[in-house]
């Protein structure tokens, strides 16, 4: 009697999640979709900052290339996408300061010998993380009704 292992056949767990999958990870905890939320703003800053730079070479071209580019840009379309780049900007900035101070172990607490059950330092990280989100979302509302005044 042969075994799956013997005969070189790999067992592999079906795909439950489908497409859901590509948004929701399962047991992730905030802090992984935050990690995935930096990874995506950081992205976003760059592409904006590169065509940015781009734009202005614009100028070269002289002042009637320039004033055309820039009535291009005046729709409301671009200025929702200005008030994106701003909204990852401030995630991006918060969040990274958020990471910071992680990563330096203000957020850790003192060392503790591990005993079973392991308990994360959750409780003293989680209060900075919902600060962060909060006022993540205080600026974010400020910077809207600055755009639509």
């Amino acid at each position: 009697m042969t075994t799956n292992a013997t005969s070189g056949e790999n067992r592999h767990l079906p795909n439950r999640l489908g497409i859901k999958g590509w948004i929701w990870g399962g047991n992730y905890t905030i802090e992984r979709y935050l990690y995935t939320l930096h990874r995506i703003t950081g992205l976003g800053l760059l592409l904006y900052i590169t065509l940015h730079l781009v734009m202005n070479g614009f100028r070269l071209g002289g002042a009637e290339s320039w004033t055309d580019l820039m009535s291009f840009f005046s729709g409301p379309g671009f200025k929702f996408g200005e008030y994106l780049v701003m909204a990852a900007f401030i995630i991006h900035a918060l969040n990274g300061g958020r990471l910071i101070l992680q990563h330096l172990g203000y957020t850790l607490g003192k060392p503790k010998p591990p005993v079973y059950p392991y308990v994360d330092s959750l409780r003293r990280r989680r209060p900075i993380l919902w600060i962060m989100l909060f006022i993540i979302a205080a600026l974010a509302i400020y910077v809207l009704v600055e755009f639509v005044t």
